[in-house]
């Protein structure tokens, strides 16, 4: 699971955020303008005075000393009037986490939530940018319920989140599984060569890849970053799979570039978090079996959808 600098806020906040928004753009709407008072940065540019006021906010909020390194992306207008969107990087430690946030656009109140479009299907635009082609999945093609996970092999969470899943595929015939590969690769030593090989034995035999799959997760705990290597190539003859192709195939640049596309679309999709999993474009975070269960339940209640 990704290290989290950034607490988001609860619902609660967000309406009481969104109530004082709206309140303030009205009392901006009818209150007479006050004229500009002049200081040291009266020559900054606005969007620089607002990054200056949201840094010292967060560093305040968050104690963020010296050793923090705050990074802003420049400022980008939004769908709503008067907001901003920002995006921030925070790093210390050889860690780091990046979050959005909307801000008005005189720098008075910040806003950390998703700035949802409800005339929208959000499940849907997730699933188009899923691409499910060409990586290991179980379960019928047909299936009304697919799952897309986004996992790491050296994740615990992850570990556990395979023990539910694989509970669950075998009492439900209408889901299909699509592993997908998003090794943390700043905190997890093993992660990237674990998916390199997983990549490896699902284009040797898709059938072994599961068995390969799941040696990786059960002997999680014995994986070092000294022994993965060679543990690779254990697990390999253990799922039938031939351990000299594998080291061949590990080898190839292609193979690195192939989880690398896995990575890449999941931060499109701004997965954060190891395991994220996708119900049919529905995302849920971390090895939650009652709520996983539900969004099974909901999509299994509802119309045939297309994927």
């Amino acid at each position: 699971m990704k290290f989290k600098f950034l607490t988001i806020l609860s619902a609660t906040t967000l309406l009481i955020a969104s109530a004082a928004l709206t309140m303030h753009a009205r009392q901006q709407s009818t209150a007479p303008k006050p004229q500009p008072a002049q200081s040291a940065s009266a020559g900054a540019p606005p969007s620089a005075k607002i990054q200056q006021k949201i840094e010292a906010y967060l560093r305040n909020m968050y104690a963020w000393g010296p050793n923090f390194k705050l990074k802003f992306e420049p400022l980008k207008d939004t769908p709503v009037a008067n907001l901003y969107e920002v995006t921030v990087e925070v790093s210390a430690n050889g860690q780091g986490d990046t979050a959005v946030f909307y801000v008005t656009k005189d720098g008075h109140f910040l806003i950390r939530a998703e700035l949802e479009d409800i005339t929208t299907d959000p499940a849907l635009k997730i699933r188009k940018q899923i691409n499910t082609t060409g990586y290991p999945s179980k379960g019928p093609a047909d299936a009304k319920v697919v799952l897309v996970e986004y996992a790491d092999y050296e994740c615990p969470s992850c570990r556990q989140l395979d023990g539910i899943l694989r509970a669950l595929l075998q009492t439900q015939p209408q889901v299909r599984l699509i592993y997908k590969d998003l090794p943390l690769i700043q905190i997890h030593p093993w992660a990237m060569t674990a998916a390199t090989a997983g990549r490896c034995a699902y284009h040797q035999d898709p059938a072994a890849f599961w068995k390969f799959h799941d040696l990786l997760f059960d002997n999680q705990a014995i994986i070092t970053p000294e022994n993965a290597y060679q543990k690779m190539q254990d697990f390999a003859t253990q799922s039938g799979l031939d351990a000299n192709n594998l080291k061949v195939c590990m080898a190839d640049p292609q193979t690195a570039e192939d989880v690398k596309k896995s990575m890449a679309e999941g931060e499109l999709l701004h997965v954060n978090n190891t395991p994220t999993i996708f119900v049919n474009g529905r995302r849920l975070i971390g090895p939650d079996a009652p709520t996983l269960q539900q969004f099974i339940q909901y999509e299994l209640s509802q119309n045939p959808i297309q994927h």
